[in-house]
């Protein structure tokens, strides 16, 4: 661990703000209370950089013109010049939060660990408009010096404790520390949200803010024992200064002057700089856990926006069920749908949500105009018409593409283009849905319960429902459940889809087959 500390120490970005540092010290008053933040812009916030991303030769020379132009600013009053430094610095923030962006979007919604570290690395750029605005003498509202303090909060409260809690989840990852996540993720923004608008929102959100982080301090952290020591230092000061922000905030609710802002400058600043940087950057510095994402590898429909298929029609949307799930387990019926699908009609009811009819109402609009995704505002029972063509695998890039085209009244609904992949453990239907510039797609896991057929976006594997943007895959908040069973000779299905948990719409299908059949 400790080669690790000395190649961390060895790194160009952190000698450039050791030494940067030193000189403010040398020449400068050493007490003075702005070091709080420029040990975070000078330090703090490039090495934790560099413990999570490889850095590319012009970024590492932005994000070192940022820690001149922080070091220039303490040596003068030149207002251009100033100006030239804290937009280098910010240019600096930019560089960070583009790593956040990055990962995100390689990922999506998934991964509580890596989303804290995203939302950490985004934050910076807060802390960025704040150091300016300070600087530049904007009207934020608010006092100079608390327009510092918000540069700081979003330093050390955003930056090093998302990346930190972020880091934890890598080892230990449980449904009550997403919850935390959540919490300390959007406590930033609360608070400065509180202390903006309402105090009461402001002890409500540094109540919870509290209690998360004090949750995340006595979880079990599989670390090596001298590094387990650094973040449990870190954590026991950031609990007990903690406290002070929320008795700052009850000052203020209730008038009182239990803490006012010198106190918050001379105690919970000095011992968040000291105690819990330092102690972070240290403790990570030693070992950071490795990430247990490692990308998306199915398949992707290369196909976007409108395009035309084949003029080979095509009976079914899959060759043969077998390949997914036991045929024994449910009702013949169920295969001949899935295998000869033309042969059979469908008549669907469309029931949009209550709380999503607004979102439902306006996007009709946009869907009209795409062909796609075009699904009645109405809930009256409607006849969908459908036809299967072939697509050309080599245009698609996935095994045997087939797009099944729905529509109502002529007017296109679905546009889904079939196909199938294989991991180690399960057989998905890959079903991809063409978009303009993008690509969106809902890889279902297939199981049998009690003779009805399940498929749903929400199982193991690469079960999901996914974005696909250029060379981007990210993983979005949508899940999808369906179920289909035979009563009487016919089949029934229920299609539902929930955002972040919520149920926005569903879909009841009455399919039997047609006449001529």
């Amino acid at each position: 661990m400790l080669v690790n500390l000395r190649h961390v120490l060895s790194r160009p970005l952190t000698i450039i703000g050791l030494v940067c540092m030193a000189l403010l010290l040398l020449f400068n008053e050493p007490t003075s209370i702005y070091y709080y933040l420029t040990l975070a812009q000078l330090i703090f916030v490039p090495v934790m950089l560099e413990q999570l991303v490889l850095l590319k030769n012009w970024q590492r020379l932005i994000i070192a013109t940022g820690q001149f132009a922080v070091t220039i600013l303490y040596f003068t009053q030149n207002d251009f010049l100033i100006l030239l430094c804290v937009l280098a610095y910010l240019l600096s923030t930019l560089i960070v939060a583009s790593y956040g962006i990055n990962r995100f979007l390689r990922r999506g919604f998934v991964n509580t660990a890596e989303m804290m570290i995203d939302i950490g690395l985004i934050y910076i750029v807060m802390g960025g408009l704040w150091f300016l605005a300070f600087h530049l003498q904007l009207n934020t509202g608010f006092s100079p010096i608390i327009t510092w303090l918000t540069a700081i909060h979003f330093h050390y409260s955003a930056f090093l404790l998302c990346i930190t809690v972020g880091l934890i989840g890598r080892l230990h990852m449980t449904r009550y520390y997403k919850f935390c996540c959540a919490v300390i993720a959007a406590g930033p923004m609360l608070v400065a949200v509180g202390i903006t608008l309402s105090r009461i929102v402001e002890i409500i959100s540094v109540s919870l803010y509290v209690l998360a982080i004090f949750s995340i301090s006595f979880m079990k952290w599989p670390l090596p024992r001298m590094q387990r020591l650094f973040i449990r230092l870190a954590f026991l000061t950031l609990c007990f200064t903690i406290i002070w922000s929320f008795l700052y905030a009850y000052s203020n609710l209730s008038g009182t002057n239990l803490v006012d802002i010198p106190d918050m400058l001379d105690f919970h600043g000095l011992l968040n700089c000291l105690g819990f940087g330092i102690a972070i950057v240290i403790g990570w510095s030693l070992f950071v856990p490795p990430t247990k994402h490692y990308g998306f590898a199915f398949p992707v429909s290369k196909i976007r926006g409108r395009f035309s298929p084949t003029n080979k029609p095509v009976r079914g949307l899959v060759d043969d069920m077998a390949s997914y799930v036991n045929k024994e387990e449910f009702p013949e019926l169920v295969s001949e749908f899935y295998e000869s699908t033309t042969q059979f009609e469908l008549k669907a009811s469309v029931q949009w949500a209550t709380w999503f009819k607004p979102f439902a109402f306006v996007y009709q609009f946009i869907s009209r105009k795409m062909g796609q995704l075009n699904l009645p505002f109405s809930s009256k029972t409607i006849m969908m018409d459908g036809e299967i063509w072939q697509v050309d695998p080599h245009h698609d890039g996935r095994e045997k593409p087939r797009v099944w085209q729905r529509s109502v009244n002529g007017d296109p609904v679905f546009n889904a283009i079939y196909s199938t992949h294989q991991d180690a453990s399960n057989t998905y239907m890959n079903i991809a849905l063409p978009l303009p510039f993008s690509s969106m797609h809902g890889i279902l896991q297939l199981s049998v319960k009690d003779r009805a057929l399940y498929l749903t976006s929400d199982g193991q594997g690469d079960a999901g429902t996914y974005l696909a943007i250029g060379s981007y895959i990210f993983k979005l908040p949508l899940h999808e459940y369906f179920v289909i069973k035979e009563q009487q000779g016919a089949l029934t299905a229920t299609h539902q889809m929930t955002l972040f948990g919520m149920k926005f719409l569903q879909i009841d299908y009455y399919i039997q087959k047609k006449a001529d059949s």
